[in-house]
């Protein structure tokens, strides 16, 4: 079984940044994709960021130009900086990864539990 553990999350003034690590951790034969998704009170789950492969990255239209992504390869972790948050951007913050497990079966997504991110003066 694949665990996927978020880091990072607090309380933040609007304007200000954080960083949010993911370490996924079990067997894992190979990663397909990292992503973060987040979702705020009262809306669906909405896609933030994801990277396919190394390094191609894609942006949800609301945060581009803010946050970036990226994966250390080395290690499997995946980060998201967030840079000049604004209080629609409280949310839970999820990260998924698609990975394979084993040769008898294709990619799965693992979800973590998610970490909290409040922007608020």
């Amino acid at each position: 079984q694949v665990h996927v553990a978020e880091s990072g999350g607090g309380l933040v003034q609007p304007g200000g940044s954080l960083w949010l690590s993911c370490e996924p951790s079990g067997i894992i034969r190979s990663i397909d994709a990292m992503a973060w998704h987040r979702q705020a009170p009262g809306k669906e789950r909405e896609l933030v960021a994801t990277i396919v492969g190394r390094d191609t990255t894609r942006y949800g239209e609301s945060v581009k130009g803010r946050f970036t992504i990226s994966r250390d390869n080395s290690r499997n972790t995946l980060h998201l900086q967030m840079n000049n948050l604004e209080p629609e951007y409280t949310a839970v913050y999820y990260c998924l990864i698609t990975a394979q497990i084993s040769t008898d079966s294709g990619p799965l997504d693992y979800w973590g539990q998610g970490t909290q991110v409040t922007v608020s003066s």
